[in-house]
């Protein structure tokens, strides 16, 4: 049994994220039929649709069994895939990162930073998180009861919190800013390269271009670092060795770029997300303000509704059994993680945003030895923003339509039109 190619045509389709129920209807009826299944699309590999949260766990568990880098580790075509191993020399991905390296490569590249972002690790940032929380908020509040949530908040907090553990300086914020949204939103004309509407090859041309950019300002960054040592996340960076040498120039590059893009991007589709679900129900408002150990609740909520990733791909290195379907070595596997964010098998009234669920085992930052390297820190971002922000807030409603990006990645609220009254 194949996919039927409208609902498999829906799921890739990055304009179809930007109206959530769209995609949230078709893996809707993808679970209730068939929701372990082979999509076969004309110009791409065939791919197999993974929709539910066990069988999401049980391939993220299986790391050895499920690669990240063996194939393109984001649903790219065909013709793509081919284009990007012209640039890189035969890699399937552009940029050589956490998410697209297994095994011992990803083990020692995890382990740079990994012991700088534990729960322990990060307490003592809490104070200075906080400070740049209360200055957002008044920031915020400075717009005299209307602004645009996502842009004028949400892009901009996580971005300060996370160039300020890597040692970016404040002043190259708007260029950071700008070259994420390029990577993330090639597919919107808004918000990528050309700010216009790309052809598959000018969109990889843009990648491309974005990705070299970047590489330029972190070469500098090395030197500097490596001249002058801080506690910053990029002089671990780029002062890190495995096997006594330093990291080779696709392992630093790529380790740069996921930690300064999605080290806030998706943070900022998460919080922009949860500020869009209190302007539509601000009786959770009232809630928080008179319990404010709810917004623990609040955060992990926004994290399963929001989803800021929408997929990651997996290939199949051995022939095995995953829900019941026959997988065979070589397959190529699509992981949604919205989908499994919305099984109705794990949440009651899973299309409902509510912060009285006893138990909310997410999946949106991953399972198993991948799981998101930056969790903690985002979480202790967000916690402390809505604690600094509930305190000053009094009403919000939405004051117009929000929008959301054209992406089927990484994709979340780009404007969110709100309301308020504070004290």
């Amino acid at each position: 049994m194949a996919l039927p190619n409208e609902l498999a045509q829906t799921i890739i389709d990055p304009k179809a994220y930007s109206n959530r129920e769209v995609v949230d209807e078709a893996f809707r009826t993808i679970r209730a039929t068939a929701p372990l299944v082979k999509a076969q699309l004309d110009g791409f590999e065939p791919f197999w649709v993974v929709t539910r949260h066990a069988d999401i766990k049980e391939i993220e568990r299986q790391s050895d069994f499920f690669h990240n880098g063996d194939k393109s580790t984001f649903l790219t075509n065909i013709e793509g895939n081919a284009r990007v191993q012209m640039l890189t020399g035969g890699e399937p991905n552009l940029i050589r990162s956490l998410v697209s390296v297994d095994g011992k490569e990803h083990k020692d590249l995890r382990g740079i930073v990994f012991p700088h972002i534990t729960p322990r690790a990060i307490k003592p940032l809490e104070e200075q998180i906080r400070s740049i929380a209360r200055e957002f908020v008044d920031h915020m509040l400075s717009f005299d009861g209307e602004c645009d949530f996502a842009a004028d908040v949400a892009f901009l907090y996580p971005l300060r919190v996370i160039m300020t553990v890597l040692g970016v300086p404040q002043e190259d914020e708007p260029f950071m800013l700008k070259l994420t949204q390029e990577l993330f939103n090639n597919a919107d004309p808004e918000l990528n390269r050309a700010r216009a509407e790309l052809s598959p090859e000018d969109m990889l041309k843009s990648l491309w271009e974005t990705t070299m950019e970047l590489e330029r300002y972190f070469a500098a960054v090395t030197e500097k670092f490596r001249a002058n040592p801080t506690d910053h996340i990029n002089s671990l960076i780029a002062n890190a060795k495995i096997d006594g040498e330093y990291l080779n120039h696709r392992q630093m590059m790529g380790y740069y770029i996921i930690a300064a893009t999605a080290g806030h991007d998706t943070t900022s589709n998460t919080t922009a997300g949860a500020m869009w679900a209190l302007a539509e129900k601000p009786e959770m408002l009232a809630q928080m303000k008179a319990d404010p150990a709810l917004i623990n609740a609040f955060v992990e909520e926004s994290i399963r509704w929001e989803v800021p990733v929408k997929h990651f791909m997996r290939s199949c290195v051995a022939d095995c059994e995953i829900g019941g379907q026959q997988i065979k070595a070589g397959d190529w596997l699509m992981l949604s993680y919205q989908s499994a964010n919305r099984d109705e098998t794990v949440w009651a009234d899973p299309f409902e945003f509510r912060i009285d669920r006893e138990n909310n085992p997410q999946i949106a930052f991953g399972y198993g030895v991948h799981v998101c390297l930056g969790q903690h820190l985002a979480r202790m971002e967000m916690r402390i923003l809505w604690e600094e922000l509930f305190k000053r807030l009094e009403t919000v409603e939405l004051a117009g339509k929000g929008e959301r990006t054209i992406s089927n990645f990484v994709c979340g609220p780009k404007h969110v039109p709100i309301r308020f009254t504070a004290n």
